[in-house]
C-alpha cells in the first residue's frame, strides 16, 4: 500500500507554548515524522488558538513537514496564506464549507497536500465524492475545540470503513486520526488502517516527550502486521 509508513505527529495544542521550540525539538529527536497544529477560530469550534504567524515560526524551526488542521470557518478563505507561511499539508474539515471540492482543489493548488477532516458525528460516505481528490483523511476521536478529551471508540469502524475504500484509490490516501490517541489505543487504531497518529497530551504531558513518540511508533509498527 503506498501509504504503509507509520507517522506520529505530536499535537502543539498541548505543548507549553512558553517553550514551544525546546518541545518541537524534544519531539524531533524522538523520531516525530510531523509538527500537528491546530488553528481554531471561535466559531467553528468553542476555542481560539494559533494563526499564521506560528505557523511561520514553526517552519522556521523544525525541519519537520507542518499538518496544519484548520477548525475554522469558511477554511477556503485562508488557505493560500496557510500554504505561503509553511504549512506542508492543510486539513479542512467537511462540516465547515459548503463547497468542499472546490476548497480541496484550491489547496493543491497552492502547493500544499490537502486533507479533510470529519466529526466524530459525521459518516465516513459524506466523503465518498472526494477520495479521489485528497491526500489524507483525518477521523476525529473527539468533538473538535479542546486537548485532553476522552477518546470516542466510533472512529475505529470508520478508519475500517475508510481502509477498504481506500483499496479503490490504489492506497493513495493517507489516514489519520486525532484525539485521545495514547499507548493504550494505538494499536489498534493501527489495526484498524490508520497511518498517521496524532497525539498531544500522552506525548507533551510525559516526562519525557521524546521516549512517548519512540513507544507510540514501536506500538503501531508492531500491530500494522495485524491489520483486519
Amino acid at each position: 500500500m503506498a501509504y504503509a509508513k507509520i507517522e506520529i505527529a505530536p499535537s502543539i495544542l498541548a505543548s507549553n507554548f512558553a517553550k514551544l521550540g525546546d518541545d518541537v525539538r524534544a519531539v524531533e529527536q524522538g523520531g516525530a515524522d510531523v509538527i500537528h497544529v491546530d488553528v481554531m477560530d471561535g466559531h467553528f469550534v468553542p476555542n481560539i488558538s494559533i494563526g499564521v504567524p506560528v505557523v511561520v515560526s514553526l517552519h522556521k524551526a523544525t525541519r519537520l513537514p507542518l499538518d496544519v488542521h484548520l477548525m475554522i470557518e469558511r477554511p477556503e478563505e485562508y488557505v493560500e496564506r496557510f500554504a505561503k507561511a509553511g504549512a506542508s499539508r492543510i486539513l479542512i474539515h467537511q462540516e465547515a464549507t459548503v463547497h468542499l471540492d472546490r476548497a480541496l482543489t484550491l489547496i493543491r493548488e497552492s502547493g500544499a497536500q490537502a486533507g479533510v477532516v470529519i466529526n466524530p458525528a459525521t459518516p465516513v460516505a459524506m466523503l465518498s465524492d472526494v477520495l479521489d481528490k485528497v491526500d489524507t483523511v483525518l477521523v476525529m476521536s473527539v468533538n473538535p475545540g479542546f486537548g485532553g478529551q476522552k477518546f470516542i471508540p466510533g472512529a475505529i469502524e470508520k478508519i475500517r470503513q475508510l481502509n477498504q475504500g481506500r483499496a479503490r484509490y490504489n492506497g493513495a490516501f493517507r489516514i489519520e486520526v486525532d484525539g485521545g490517541v495514547d499507548a493504550e489505543n494505538v494499536a489498534e487504531l493501527a489495526r484498524a488502517g490508520a497511518n498517521t497518529f496524532v497525539a498531544g497530551t500522552s506525548i507533551f504531558h510525559t516526562p519525557d516527550p521524546a521516549a512517548a513518540v519512540r513507544n507510540l511508533r514501536k506500538l503501531a509498527t508492531e500491530a500494522t502486521s495485524q491489520r483486519v
